[in-house]
């Protein structure tokens, strides 16, 4: 167990279970890719981790690029999501991979597939480390899913609580 801020989580998902899925994720965007060079969009701060790890398992030329968004205060969604870094990027007629930590509600990578839309990409690919279908309230297309989990807040590898949290290597649950 481990203590953050005012809250206590529990151990989740280990470094362990977290690489070896990596190298699976990473074999199968590869494959998919291996005739293209996508450019990767990291979504910060959450997903720095998850795309510095899954990035070492990719074969494949890539570009790498990152955004940034705001739609959580503490443990709750705030219900709208704020841009602070956008993307610079040119991509049209590219294939873009976009690389998430956690989807939930699907209301920021709503917000994010809309701006790079606008950017005329070839393709648009999304893949994220952590998925909760029981949460989902848009509709979002996941390529790529590390693990699909229960609708409970999670803190580790990349995720925060409060700011804090985002360097344990593995991933705890609120207890």
């Amino acid at each position: 167990m481990i203590k953050i801020k005012d809250k206590e989580f529990v151990p989740f998902i280990s470094a362990e279970e977290i690489d070896i899925r990596l190298k699976a994720l990473g074999a199968q965007i590869s494959k998919d890719f291996k005739n293209d060079n996508p450019i990767i969009i990291g979504v910060l701060n959450g997903a720095f981790m998850f795309l510095s790890d899954l990035a070492k398992y990719l074969d494949i030329p890539t570009e790498i690029s990152f955004m940034k968004v705001a739609s959580y205060v503490g443990t709750d969604s705030k219900g709208e999501v704020t841009d602070l870094i956008g993307l610079e990027s040119d991509l049209l007629n590219r294939r873009v991979i976009v690389v998430e930590d956690i989807i939930d509600t699907g209301l920021s990578m709503t917000h994010l597939l809309k701006t790079i839309n606008t950017k005329n990409p070839k393709s648009v690919s999304v893949a994220t480390l952590l998925y909760k279908p029981d949460a989902l309230r848009y509709n979002v297309e996941v390529d790529y899913i590390g693990f699909e989990i229960e609708n409970k807040f999670v803190v580790g590898y990349g995720l925060d609580y409060d700011g804090q949290g985002r360097n344990i290597p593995s991933i705890y649950q609120l207890k």
